[in-house]
């Protein structure tokens, strides 16, 4: 599986704002910061609001900022929010029926757990955890500290 830019630009950008402590960000804003190009950043800006990852405020000194806390974002929140259900095949999607070996495919039963467990490691990783200035290894007993000398997961 491969995240698609979008996702990974809606990673970055997320990342970024953590590391803006709290400010209020606007899609120029980082657009800059992180070399998103402006169009794609004012669209990320607007799934990443609708789904309830980002909240925004006009007028002056308007902007967005988190919804949540970054621990209480996931990656998987992100990828949802960016690319729709995880899903590694489209069989098990609620409506599709595209594959010519729907009525006799042995596998199909199991895509539902492969998909929860591909969704579980991915809620797994916090925003925290990617926006901190030490890389997070699965598994590590040194835990990653945020931009902001937080321990990651504390």
């Amino acid at each position: 599986m491969r995240l698609s830019n979008l996702a990974d630009y809606a990673v970055v950008m997320l990342a970024a704002a953590v590391r803006s402590d709290g400010a209020r960000l606007n899609a120029t804003c980082l657009a800059e910061t992180t070399g998103v190009p402006l169009p794609t950043a004012q669209k990320l800006v607007g799934r990443l609001s609708s789904a309830g990852l980002l909240v925004s405020s006009r007028g002056t000194g308007g902007g967005f900022r988190l919804a949540r806390a970054p621990t209480e974002i996931s990656l998987a929140d992100i990828v949802e929010a960016v690319e729709g259900p995880i899903a590694m095949t489209a069989c098990v999607e609620q409506g599709r029926h595209d594959c010519g070996l729907d009525h006799q495919c042995q596998v199909r039963p199991h895509w539902a757990a492969v998909n929860d467990a591909m969704r579980g490691a991915l809620a797994g990783v916090s925003l925290e955890q990617l926006a901190a200035s030490t890389p997070f290894v699965p598994g590590d007993v040194t835990a990653p500290r945020a931009s902001n000398g937080v321990e990651v997961g504390a």
